[in-house]
C-alpha cells in the first residue's frame, strides 16, 4: 500500500456503504468480495476474507490419491463426512 488515505463515505437506507473507488482500486477489491465486519464502540472495520477455492483443493487432493493409487468408496467418503461434521459439532 502506498499512501494511507481518508475517504468519507455514506451509508445508504439499507445499510449499505460504498468503499470510495481509489481505496477499492489500491486494495483490488472487486464487486462480491467477501468481508469480515468487526464493531467496537464507534468503529466498524472490515477485513476482506479469503475464502480457499475449493474446487483447486479437491483437484490437488484427488491428483495425490490417483498418484497412489489411492480409492475410496462412496461409502467410505460418506463415513468421513459425518465423522468430521459431528467432530465440529462438538468443538462449538
Amino acid at each position: 500500500m502506498s499512501e494511507e488515505k481518508l475517504e468519507v463515505t455514506t451509508i445508504s437506507e439499507k445499510g449499505q456503504v460504498v468503499i470510495p473507488q481509489s481505496i477499492r482500486k489500491e486494495l483490488g477489491i472487486k464487486p462480491r468480495t467477501k468481508f469480515l465486519v468487526f464493531g467496537r464502540g464507534d468503529t466498524v472495520i472490515m477485513k476482506r476474507l479469503e475464502l480457499p477455492d475449493i474446487k483447486k483443493e479437491w483437484e490437488s487432493i484427488f491428483k495425490i490419491m490417483d498418484q497412489k493409487e489411492l480409492k475410496l468408496s462412496d461409502e467410505e467418503i460418506q463415513k468421513e463426512i459425518a465423522a468430521t461434521r459431528k467432530e465440529k459439532h462438538r468443538s462449538k
